[in-house]
C-alpha cells in the first residue's frame, strides 16, 4: 500500500542519490557494500535487546531492504516505509524472490504517525537521521508510532573529525567503499543531540554503543567507541507519579 506523503521533511537530492543506488541495492560487492557487513550487527543489536518473532515493526528509512527481510526472517511481522519509490521497489522484488512476507510503503513517519499511532513494538531507524532536514521530527514520529512498552533503535554517526577522516575523506575518496557524497559532515547527529530530541520527545535513552567497520575485512562488529557509527536504544520515558 502506498500513501502520499503529506511530510515535506526531505531532501530530493538525497532520495535521488540512494535511488540512483537501488538496482545494486543488494550486491554484497556493489556500492551498499558496507550496509550488507553492519546488516548483521544491527539486527543482532535490536534482537539482543527486544523480542522479534511475533511482534509489529516498523522500519524507517528501510532502502532496499536489507534490516527488513533480516527482521522478518526472525518472525517480526514487519512494515517498512522510505520515501524513494525506486528503492521500495527494489525491496518489493527481493522479497518476491526470498517468499519474504513484508508491507513494504512509499511513506513519510510522520504520515504513517498520524495513520497509525501506538501501533508498532519495535521501530527501527538505521543510516537515516543524517539524511533529513529535521531529525527531530522524525524521533517525534517515532515515538508516536511506538507501544507503550515499545523499542526504538536508531543507527547515525557522530560528527567528529574522525567520523569526517574515516565516513567521507577515507570511505567516499580513497577506499572509495561509497559513492561521493553520500554524506555532509554537518548533518553528522552527536550523541548529545540525539539525546536531546529524544528527552523532548518523551523518550529515554537506554544504550549507545560504536559500531566499527572493518573494510580490509568487510566485517563489522559493536564497539566501546561511538565516535564514529553508533547505534542507540531508547524506550519511553517513564512518567513520574504526581506528588
Amino acid at each position: 500500500m502506498n500513501a502520499p506523503h503529506a511530510s515535506s521533511n526531505f531532501d530530493q537530492s538525497e532520495l535521488d542519490k540512494f535511488a540512483a543506488l537501488a538496482n545494486r541495492w543488494w550486491d554484497v560487492e556493489g556500492p551498499q557494500r558496507p550496509l550488507h557487513a553492519l546488516n548483521p550487527v544491527r539486527l543482532q543489536y535490536v534482537a539482543d535487546r527486544a523480542p522479534l518473532r511475533g511482534r509489529r515493526v516498523l522500519d524507517i528509512g528501510c532502502g532496499g531492504g536489507l534490516l527488513s527481510e533480516s527482521l522478518a526472517q526472525a518472525g517480526a511481522d514487519v512494515t517498512a516505509i522510505d520515501l524513494a519509490p525506486e528503492l521500495v521497489k527494489v525491496a518489493r522484488l527481493h522479497a518476491l524472490e526470498t517468499g519474504v512476507d513484508i508491507d513494504y510503503r512509499v511513506q513519510a513517519a510522520e504520515d504513517l504517525a498520524a495513520e497509525q499511532p501506538h501501533s508498532f513494538d519495535v521501530v527501527t531507524c538505521m543510516e537515516m537521521l543524517e539524511h533529513v532536514p529535521d531529525p527531530s521530527a522524525i524521533i517525534a514520529a517515532c515515538r508516536t508510532l511506538l507501544k507503550p512498552d515499545g523499542q526504538l533503535f536508531l543507527s547515525t554517526i557522530n560528527r567528529t573529525p574522525a567520523a569526517f577522516a574515516v565516513a567521507i575523506v577515507g570511505a567516499e575518496y580513497v577506499a572509495r567503499l561509497l559513492p561521493k557524497g553520500t554524506h555532509h559532515y554537518q548533518e553528522f547527529i552527536r550523541p548529545a543531540e540525539l539525546s536531546r530530541w529524544l528527552r523532548e520527545a518523551g523518550l529515554q535513552l537506554q544504550d549507545v554503543s560504536g559500531m566499527a567497520y572493518e573494510p580490509w575485512r568487510n566485517r563489522a562488529r559493536l564497539s566501546r567507541r561511538t565516535d564514529i557509527n553508533y547505534l542507540a536504544h531508547a524506550t519511553l520515558a517513564v512518567q513520574s507519579p504526581s506528588a
